[in-house]
């Protein structure tokens, strides 16, 4: 397991691991990060020609329906594509492809679905480059093998790691931290098993005044929201307005999840704005990078709350399918409380589409934006507060 750990540090730096089982070895690489002379060199290190693995996702966004998590694309070895048409394949949208090669993508091996695996859990582009090793490129595998410049990852060890969720958190430090117009509150840090990413539980008020079943926020990190003021979301709005709300309430807790673009990443995230300005809504720009709608993970969110000796929680969120994650992660969620950001020109079809096609509960919000107006998120909080008690 700790070799697929280390599998993932090098994935995100460009550079391929070898997957092993009973089948052979294969050569991963990530199209994130690669680049052509890369590639040139690992033909020659292996004696094949890549394979593209794309996620059933991706694929779905051309038009080919897979039910496995991925499908294999080969080519023709004696004229095997260069790097910026298997960039193209892997990311651009269906209109902007060429007519040949014809995507009529096989089964993909276990060590092929595995790479796949192994990019969507690196948060890089959900596809992956795979080059079988020939037998007579055997020795030389085994030279780079023993002198330590290409890593070794059993297939099963890098299944295993990306399908049994984020590990066993760990609690690394906290301390007391005032807030603007809240007062003290204390920030608790967490690290994934892996070492990949950190979460942190923000705690409010005093633990005596909460009531029996507490008021949690569960937040997904969004660096162009939170942090910066985005217009392009809410997430900004709602994050303020969590916290002036559970501060109004008593006191609880706002889970503050590295889980960007909902579980894609930064990067990722930035190339669906992209699509999103071509006129793709959020799913579609998602799915035509290679993601599922939602790639979060909620057993995070449970590991937390056991840890701070939470059981019983009244989540802030409109997300009926975030109630239903959070409970299906062993989480009891006692109620639902409406948690609104703010309606402006720039995010009203982001907030259309998480209505119509995520079930988010906007109505209210969307028929009557003036409930937000210009105030404070203080206010805005502390109106949603009284209106729904």
């Amino acid at each position: 397991m700790r070799q697929a750990e280390r599998a993932i540090f090098d994935l995100r730096r460009g550079v391929p691991v070898l997957l092993r089982d009973e089948e052979g070895d294969t050569l991963i690489a990530p199209i994130e990060g690669f680049g052509a002379a890369a590639q040139a060199d690992a033909c020659a290190l292996t004696g094949n020609a890549p394979t593209l693995v794309l996620s059933r996702h991706r694929l779905a966004s051309l038009g080919v329906d897979v039910t496995d998590v991925s499908a294999t694309q080969h080519f023709d070895s004696a004229q095997p594509p260069g790097f910026p048409l298997l960039t193209q394949l892997a990311l651009g949208r269906a209109s902007t492809l060429p007519q040949s090669p014809r995507i009529a993508p096989v089964r993909s091996t276990a060590a092929e679905r595995a790479g796949l695996l192994l990019m969507r859990h690196a948060q890089l582009v959900p596809a992956a480059l795979a080059f079988a090793v020939t037998a007579s490129q055997a020795e030389v595998m085994a030279q780079h093998l023993a002198d330590g410049s290409l890593l070794v990852v059993k297939v099963a060890a890098a299944i295993e790691l990306c399908e049994s969720g984020p590990g066993k958190l760990t609690r690394v430090s906290d301390a007391r931290v005032p807030l603007a117009k809240l007062g003290d509150t204390r920030f608790v840090l967490f690290r994934e098993e892996d070492g990949v990413r950190e979460h942190v539980a923000i705690v409010l008020g005093d633990r005596a005044n909460w009531d029996d079943a507490v008021p949690v926020r569960v937040h997904s990190s969004c660096l162009t929201g939170d942090i910066f003021g985005s217009q392009r979301c809410d997430c900004g709005a709602q994050l303020r307005n969590s916290l002036a709300a559970i501060c109004s309430l008593g006191g609880g807790v706002v889970l503050y999840l590295a889980q960007e673009g909902r579980g894609i990443g930064l990067a990722n995230k930035l190339r669906a704005y992209r699509l999103q300005d071509e006129g793709l809504d959020t799913i579609d720009a998602d799915q035509v990078i290679g993601f599922s709608k939602d790639e979060r993970d909620y057993r995070i969110a449970q590991q937390m709350l056991d840890d701070l000796g939470i059981h019983r929680i009244e989540l802030l969120t409109n997300n009926p399918e975030k109630v239903n994650a959070l409970r299906k992660a062993g989480i009891d969620v006692a109620r639902r409380r409406p948690l609104y950001g703010q309606l402006n020109d720039h995010n009203q079809h982001y907030l259309r589409t998480k209505a119509d096609r995520h079930g988010h509960l906007l109505e209210e919000l969307l028929a009557r934006p003036e409930v937000l107006g210009e105030t404070e998120a203080t206010e805005v909080a502390a109106c949603v507060v009284a209106t729904r008690k």
